[in-house]
């Protein structure tokens, strides 16, 4: 089993992940997924982030169930339905009024990419200005204005946008930074060529560059800046959102509200296709049509939506939140201690291994024998360096430890420890 001729033959160059990960599954469940040969492995890979709360939850795949049987409405382009008023006025409820935020919610298309595409026009159009900070490392899609404000040059290439300038981040495998200082310098210093940008936009953790999470203060004086000038701050909320760093959003714990927030991969909870844009009070300048797209409204995403933000407020799930990322965090504490490990840094249910620039190759070998372990992961870091972990975020935690467990016992042996 597991016979990859048929893609090899007809699916496009293109293909990625399935090269690190070159088998053929078929059924899924929770944590868990099934490959042809009958094998289950652990998922730490959870879709790059759409798959939050894991594989078929089972709440979520009976409402689909329940809903198609009464022939629920599968499409409606930005109509008016029963089912996104349910979403709306479940975000309201569940993550809106606890928080006391005022935000408009914008449907884009249904991949990270629109909802970046539509939050730096709409930042655009409401300051009148076209400049775009962003920041060395970033990842915010594939699409030429997302791309355009991605931070790696491997992934970039002619015809986008010059209206962007690049600060290093916070932290990298470069060090550390004062990209504050440099913003000051950008914003008060004539000789700087560039005029005040019409945003910033940012990750709360730059997961793709390495897994670097920002601290809050950093991430509050980038605020002080942006209000300090009048520059709308744009968080990228895509993959380390929804749980992933053990609040809802990333930038969360450092008390900041941002003006303009993008949501995809793990928003629709299901691993549903989905994206919004949650834009701040006075920034809803659209006119009718400005931003349009077949598949915005996907129905039933927000079905499965709205019993993922349910889940926040579920006490059980909240502590089974926080043990989880206890115990990612005293793992990755360990991984940190095995010599030929360079660093390895976490928040929440996010971690990056580091194996150290230039070591891709002892990472691919590292990947592999996990996925020998029984373990799915993925790589990422400028050129591969470095595994990530992303295990879903509602993992039963016995079962969580054991798979970091795997894992930390196949990277030692990768590393002849």
């Amino acid at each position: 089993m597991n016979n990859i001729e048929t893609f090899e033959r007809l699916e496009s160059n293109v293909r990625m992940y399935c090269r690190d990960l070159p088998l053929v599954f078929d059924t899924a469940q929770g944590s868990k997924i099934r490959g042809e040969d009958g094998r289950e492995y652990l998922d730490f890979f959870a879709g790059a982030g759409a798959l939050n709360y894991g594989h078929n939850d089972p709440r979520m795949r009976d409402a689909l169930i329940a809903y198609l049987s009464a022939n629920g409405v599968t499409h409606a382009l930005d109509l008016h339905t029963t089912t996104k008023r349910q979403f709306l006025e479940s975000l309201e409820r569940d993550l809106f009024k606890p928080r006391g935020w005022d935000y408009k919610v914008q449907f884009t298309g249904p991949t990270g990419a629109d909802a970046v595409e539509a939050a730096l026009k709409l930042a655009r159009k409401a300051t009148g200005r076209s400049k775009i900070v962003s920041f060395y490392g970033a990842y915010h899609g594939m699409t030429a204005g997302a791309l355009a404000v991605t931070g790696n040059r491997t992934r970039r290439g002619p015809g986008l946008s010059t209206d962007v300038v690049f600060v290093p981040y916070e932290d990298s495998p470069y060090g550390a930074f004062d990209s504050i200082g440099f913003l000051e310098r950008l914003a008060n210093d004539q000789g700087s060529g560039s005029e005040l940008p019409a945003a910033v936009i940012v990750e709360s953790v730059q997961i793709q560059a390495g897994v670097y999470p920002a601290s809050n203060q950093w991430l509050q004086a980038l605020r002080q800046w942006t209000r300090a000038h009048g520059v709308l701050l744009i968080c990228d909320e895509i993959q380390a959102g929804c749980g992933r760093t053990g609040d809802f959003f990333g930038f969360e714990r450092s008390g900041v509200v941002p003006d303009l927030i993008t949501c995809a991969k793990s928003i629709g909870g299901y691993g549903l296709p989905m994206a919004i844009v949650l834009i701040g009070a006075g920034l809803d300048v659209w006119e009718p049509g400005d931003h349009i797209g077949t598949f915005r409204g996907n129905q039933l995403a927000f079905l499965t939506a709205q019993i993922a933000l349910g889940y926040w407020r579920d006490e059980q799930f909240l502590k089974l939140l926080a043990a989880n990322c206890a115990a990612m965090e005293r793992a990755v504490a360990g991984y940190a201690e095995i010599p030929g490990v360079a660093s390895a840094r976490c928040r929440g249910m996010i971690a990056g291994i580091d194996f150290g620039r230039g070591n891709v190759a002892l990472a691919k070998d590292a990947q592999q024998r996990v996925l020998q372990a029984g373990v799915l992961v993925d790589r990422c870091g400028p050129n591969g360096e470095i595994i990530k972990l992303m295990p879903p975020v509602n993992t039963p935690t016995e079962q969580l430890e054991q798979g970091l467990k795997a894992f930390g016992e196949a990277v030692a042996a990768a590393l002849g420890q």
